[in-house]
């Protein structure tokens, strides 16, 4: 496991559970034989490591070259390159420009045959359809369930749940800060009360830039394209407009009037297979499937031939949420197959 942070910590916890109740069909036991974060590198045992200890030194804020029991080596990469495992879950931050340096360590472990669970957008969204290439090469998964909306399985359901049938094109509601936002306003709050409350909730961090001016929606609709349509997306071929621009009475009066702002995410296939994607707040009739969505609740219409249209919603947001995404994936993985 490489990132530590609240998703690690949640992960951690859900291991040392299954531990003492996997049942023959619940899947495969998680050993965790390895784990690091950039700060203080990397720790391996081949037996397993002792996930309660791991579990306090991160809650006390101390290094894990404490951890006994186990081989230790101050940096992450040259851990990760001198042991082997069957997944590497992959739970760091790995933002903009390039989705370093979990981009990396995704792909170093597919070379190696290694599969792949990850919580983290960017590598996914910059670089998916070249690392799903070469996992296939590879013979090993790539899953990233979490990328998309936390925990709520839309991902395995446009991909495996679909599978043989034509996508045709999408749209979505899918950051949870932007659209608890949006439904403040339309409740009468200012935007600066609004994105207070977001705050409280625990869905806006101290910066939300990336949230209201739509990046983080980019940044789906990017793993979008690359998982479910095939088709790498670059950066400036999204067009993109965020909510803190919005004007909170006219919000409010869409609202009055029995309509609902949304900050949509849509992605369109021509007949030539080429997408078009944009990120927009749009003003929703109520017959419209993403004008219900509230609060921090997301959802994804998708329209595939020759299924037609359906309808994926649920809760988008958290550690808890983006971790169960994750752990999702690695007992898919665990039920796979062997190679």
């Amino acid at each position: 496991m490489v990132g530590l942070g609240a998703v690690g910590r949640w992960l951690l916890d859900a291991f040392r559970a299954r531990r003492h109740s996997v049942s023959p069909g619940d899947g495969p036991e998680l050993v965790l034989v390895g784990a690091g974060r950039r700060r203080d590198g990397f720790v391996h045992a081949d037996d397993g490591l002792e996930l309660g200890s791991l579990r306090e030194l991160l809650s006390a804020g101390r290094p894990l070259s404490e951890l006994a029991g186990a081989s230790r080596w101050d940096d992450l990469d040259e851990g990760l390159a001198a042991t082997t495992a069957d997944v590497l879950v992959e739970v760091s931050g790995s933002p903009l420009p390039d989705g370093q340096p979990g981009a990396g360590r995704i792909e170093r472990a597919l070379e190696r045959g290694i599969s792949v669970a990850t919580s983290s957008k960017w590598p996914i969204a910059l670089h998916g359809v070249r690392l799903a290439r070469l996992a296939r090469e590879r013979n090993a998964s790539l899953r990233a369930e979490s990328t998309v909306m936390s925990g709520t399985p839309v991902l395995s359901t446009l991909t495996e749940g679909l599978a043989g049938a034509r996508p045709l094109g999408l749209r979505g509601v899918l950051n949870a800060t932007a659209n608890f936002v949006l439904t403040e306003l339309a409740a009468g709050a200012s935007y600066e009360q609004a994105l207070a409350a977001a705050r409280d909730a625990g869905l806006a961090e101290r910066d939300p830039s990336d949230d209201v001016e739509g990046r983080d929606s980019v940044a789906k609709l990017m793993v979008l394209a690359a998982l479910v349509f095939g088709r790498q997306l670059a950066l400036d071929e999204v067009g993109r407009e965020g909510i803190s621009d919005l004007d909170p009475d006219e919000v409010a009066r869409a609202a009055d009037a029995g309509d609902a702002v949304r900050l949509v995410e849509t992605i369109e296939s021509s007949p030539a297979g080429e997408l078009r994607a944009r990120v927009a707040p749009e003003r929703l009739t109520p017959g419209d499937p993403l004008a219900g969505l509230r609060g921090a609740t997301n959802g994804i219409v998708c329209r595939a031939d020759p299924v037609g249209e359906i309808a994926v919603t649920g809760p988008g947001a958290g550690p808890q949420l983006a971790g169960q995404g994750v752990l999702s994936d690695l007992l898919a993985i665990g039920r796979a197959p062997p190679k």
